[in-house]
């Protein structure tokens, strides 16, 4: 891809099923969002404890030398609580053990948003509406599970005006049901302007069940009037995995005409 790949020799240190202790992993972070010679951090995997650095981490560090982050599954964490502490936009995409090692990347969202361009149509093929409607907000979201589970924490997850997207991977539909439910009498729903949920991979009913996951998010959803559209490829997808800039504004439409998801706004910009 024509990058040149720079990673701590620690990386591959282990703690239980961590890469190394929290201490490690935080210092590790930091040397590198400190290095000039460092554009951007790409996620080797889903980072299953990365909430062990949120309070770790030097926001104001982070803040005062901005610097492209992506990631998905639990690095949710790390993109909404940067975000939301810094203004930073974070991206969500994908990572290098899983997506770019298969070239299972869609490479011109990746390009268009890391690249800073505004105006640009995020790849919507495919996607199902479930509820019509125009909205206009701030684009934010990533990973079903962490996002519930910022919930009543310093680093809970700010919706308010935003254009959520929901994703996550072999969840039963009861599950989404109940992570949704939780989101809705947390208030975090009230606010939103619209919802794009991803693939859902593998979040199927159990057999012999003819209800369906699009069923299960509408009966939870069905009392707002906020657009509401299902099956865009970011996080955990089959193939082609699209690049998601976290914070930018952007416009949902979703009509008989099929999905539009439009930014607005550039992710980055050159030094």
């Amino acid at each position: 891809m024509g990058y040149e790949p720079v990673y701590s020799e620690g990386i591959f240190e282990r703690d239980l099923y961590f890469a190394g202790s929290a201490e490690r992993r935080a210092q590790e972070f930091h040397e590198l969002w400190r290095s000039e010679d460092i554009a951007a951090i790409v996620c080797a995997r889903g980072g299953y404890g990365s909430n062990y650095l949120l309070e770790r981490l030097n926001y104001d560090l982070l803040a005062s030398r901005p610097k492209i982050l992506v990631g998905c599954s639990d690095i949710t964490t790390l993109l909404t609580a940067i975000h939301d502490r810094t203004g930073l936009v974070t991206f969500h995409g994908p990572m290098v053990a899983k997506d770019i090692a298969a070239l299972a990347l869609d490479f011109a969202s990746w390009n268009i948003s890391l690249q800073g361009a505004s105006d640009w149509l995020v790849p919507a093929e495919g996607v199902e509406v479930l509820h019509p409607g125009r909205a206009r907000g701030k684009l934010y979201g990533g990973c079903l599970s962490m996002l519930v589970a910022s919930l009543g924490t310093p680093y809970e997850i700010e919706t308010d005006n935003t254009i959520l997207f929901i994703e996550d991977i072999a969840e039963k539909p009861f599950r989404i049901d109940r992570m949704l439910m939780q989101l809705h009498l947390a208030g975090k729903l009230e606010k939103v302007r619209g919802f794009v949920f991803g693939e859902m991979l593998d979040c199927l009913p159990p057999k012999g069940e003819t209800y369906t996951l699009q069923q299960v998010i509408m009966r939870v959803l069905e009392g707002y009037k906020a657009p509401v559209v299902f099956g865009l490829k970011s996080g955990h997808v089959s193939s082609g995995n699209i690049t998601l800039p976290i914070g930018v504004l952007a416009e949902l439409r979703a009509g008989e005409t099929g999905v539009e998801l439009k930014i607005l706004e550039a992710a980055t910009r050159i030094r």
